[in-house]
């Protein structure tokens, strides 16, 4: 059982998710027999990542996951709270330990990832009625709640159960949820993807998907299809990211293709988590979808000009420069 937390926030909005201790691997032509297997250690994860660029921007954000009772969680918890993220209710499970993934760089720079998360404290978050019903209630205290498609791939079988119902009661207490779909195959196996997208899509009320992901999942070729199979599902708002082609706001019966920044990219890690950041932050200061969008457009700009997930906190667009550009 994990240890119990103290809960209360004034957040505006919960991200729940999983982030995993990241283990980077030097390439191999680096390597010696003198220096065995030099590595480098960080973490990550898509909602992590969505969770400091809202913060980052002012959005008072408690992220929702489970950690050991480990030096490497002690570290991670430290460190978000550096970035301001709130970590009211992340779990501590004794005598574990987080999850873990390794980046492997070979001679050519090409990347592979290997993980061990099998039974990491996030995945057990809803392991039992009694969590369940403890986490429905720290949730009610947050208008918003915010997940992934990696989300939900954490939970199996009973747990899924659990967390779609808990998604329902949420809802139905009026607070409002924004999913991204953001698919990794490797994480359902055998699992049936379109049939619990389609249950969590029917609970949202703002959707951030990916054209790439939804093609995958659903066969949809066009972004109008898309949207349109989002909307007769009950989704009110839709803002769908094509990459290099921009994004499509749907909402209120207004569609408008808004186009992407003229930018070169250096490292595209932490885009879609960066942008959705940048259209939540938007939204919840009182800008409308299309100045939204323009935001988070500006800050996957921004973020994808720089390596790796993280931008320097001086690298930050601020809320107020992108509604400069909008007017």
């Amino acid at each position: 059982m994990p240890k119990p937390v103290s809960t209360q926030s004034t957040a505006d909005i919960a991200v729940i998710g999983e982030c995993m201790l990241e283990v980077s691997r030097l390439p191999l032509q680096s390597q010696s027999a003198s220096t065995g297997l030099p590595a480098s250690l960080s973490y990550g994860g898509d909602t992590l990542n969505t969770c400091v660029y809202l913060a980052r921007q002012g959005v008072a954000v408690d992220y929702v996951t489970a950690l050991g009772d480990d030096p490497m969680s002690d570290w991670m918890v430290a460190e978000w709270n550096k970035e301001g993220v709130g970590c009211n209710l992340v779990q501590r499970f004794e005598n574990s330990v987080p999850g873990m993934y390794m980046i492997n760089t070979d001679a050519h720079g090409d990347r592979s990832f290997y993980y061990w998360r099998s039974g990491s404290p996030a995945t057990r978050l809803l392991d039992s009625d009694l969590l369940a019903e403890k986490l429905l209630a720290d949730l009610s205290q947050y208008s918003t709640c915010y997940f992934t498609g990696i989300t939900v791939a954490l939970y199996k079988g009973a747990a899924r159960s659990r967390f779609l119902n808990l998604l329902k009661d949420y809802r139905a207490g009026g607070g409002k949820i924004i999913f991204d779909s953001n698919y990794r195959p490797a994480l359902w196996a055998d699992d049936d993807v379109q049939g619990c997208f389609q249950q969590v899509y029917k609970l949202t009320d703002l959707a951030l998907p990916s054209i790439d992901d939804e093609f995958q999942v659903f066969g949809s070729s066009t972004p109008d299809a898309v949207i349109n199979r989002l909307h007769k599902l009950g989704v009110e708002q839709v803002v769908l990211k094509m990459g290099d082609k921009g994004c499509t706001i749907s909402f209120d019966g207004l569609k408008k293709v808004i186009a992407p920044m003229k930018i070169t990219a250096l490292d595209t890690t932490a885009a879609g988590d960066s942008f959705n950041a940048g259209f939540i932050a938007a939204s919840l200061s009182g800008s409308d979808p299309v100045s939204s969008a323009h935001a988070s457009q500006r800050l996957a700009a921004t973020v994808i000009q720089h390596r790796g997930a993280i931008i320097p906190p001086q690298a930050m667009p601020s809320i107020q420069d992108n509604r400069a550009q909008v007017t």
